[in-house]
């Protein structure tokens, strides 16, 4: 594409780089400057304009943008017709982003021209939620350089993992001095956390801070309708021996692991029973505001795995906000508050 300060007459067919406006004449940004349109500038003393002409081969910033788009998008990913440039990409179903990142950042090397951003990968979305946008920064590229770009972005780059866990069993341990009114508004919040997903508490039981206890509601929740096991204790976990990790192996199932780079919300256990996932919240659960358990419980309710090795690279970016409710700030003097 050639771009420059060229003189009025030569810059008909092209396209306007800048708005220009005299004597009343409007010549808008990115609009072609036609015979007419040229005269009258010359006429109100306008003798060059900077502008911008595709070349053989070059495909134009809109529908490089849509095909650059189309191809990023995957499943339950749609993308809106182009404008300047620029393409949208929209989850078509609540859920999970999925984020191909080497793709994303492959595709921002290949050429300045060339840009695409998303939302963080498994961040939970609505219908309708923007997850990404493509956008061309000439008003047009080679065709080979989008190639190039299509090629190093690849296919699906973006896609939503739909929320398909709806069944939630819940069962909170109990000791002397614990106020039920505690667990319900625990309960609350956590139905609350669920409505996005269109899930719902299915099955929930109380039972004696004990790893025999627990153990049997576990077997019996894990043989039932409910699809995941969320597990509020009434002290935190502490080891990989204390009460609930010894409950879910006691009722024959298994520790993944346990303990989060993500503050707060270090505390969390996730481990399964009779094929069933079950998450051992930490204390922050018990709050509304965004902690590491949000971040586990969206991609399991989407049947989105959760390794080992996930929980442990997400650490960058894992220090959240102060919450209200930690019984001490992490910042200052003195121990701290486990979550």
């Amino acid at each position: 594409m050639k771009f420059g300060l060229v003189p009025v007459e030569e810059a008909i067919g092209a396209l306007a780089a800048h708005s220009v406006r005299a004597d009343g004449i409007v010549l808008k940004k990115g609009s072609v400057v036609s015979p007419e349109i040229a005269a009258q500038l010359k006429q109100a003393g306008i003798e060059s304009v900077i502008a911008a002409r595709p070349e053989q081969g070059d495909v134009g910033e809109d529908e490089a943008a849509w095909r650059l788009a189309k191809a990023l998008a995957g499943r339950n990913v749609r993308v809106e017709e182009p404008f300047t440039g620029r393409a949208n990409l929209y989850a078509e179903t609540p859920g999970v982003l999925l984020v191909d990142a080497d793709a994303i950042n492959g595709l921002n090397s290949v050429d300045e021209a060339m840009t695409a951003a998303t939302l963080p990968a498994y961040k939970p979305v609505v219908a309708g939620e923007m997850v990404g946008t493509v956008k061309i920064i000439p008003y047009a590229i080679p065709g080979t350089l989008l190639e190039a770009g299509i090629a190093r972005g690849g296919e699906g780059a973006l896609r939503i993992a739909p929320y398909v866990r709806r069944r939630v069993g819940v069962v909170s341990t109990i000791l002397p001095g614990l106020k039920p009114g505690v667990i319900d508004k625990t309960l609350s919040v956590l139905a609350r956390r669920l409505d996005p997903a269109a899930a719902m508490i299915a099955s929930e039981c109380r039972v004696p801070h004990d790893s025999t206890a627990l153990a049997r509601e576990l077997v019996r929740q894990a043989s039932d309708d409910t699809q995941l096991i969320v597990v509020f204790g009434a002290s935190a976990i502490a080891d990989r021996r204390d009460v609930i990790p010894a409950g879910i192996e006691m009722a024959g199932g298994a520790v993944e692991h346990f303990g989060m780079p993500v503050d707060p919300g270090n505390l969390l256990l996730i481990g399964s029973v009779g094929g069933k996932p079950v998450i051992g919240a930490p204390g922050c659960a018990r709050s509304p505001r965004e902690n590491g358990f949000d971040w586990v419980l969206h991609r399991i309710l989407a049947d989105v795995p959760v390794t080992r090795a996930d929980i442990m690279a997400l650490g960058v970016g894992g220090l959240l906000m102060e919450i209200v409710t930690r019984p001490q700030p992490r910042a200052g003097g003195g121990s701290e508050g486990k979550e």
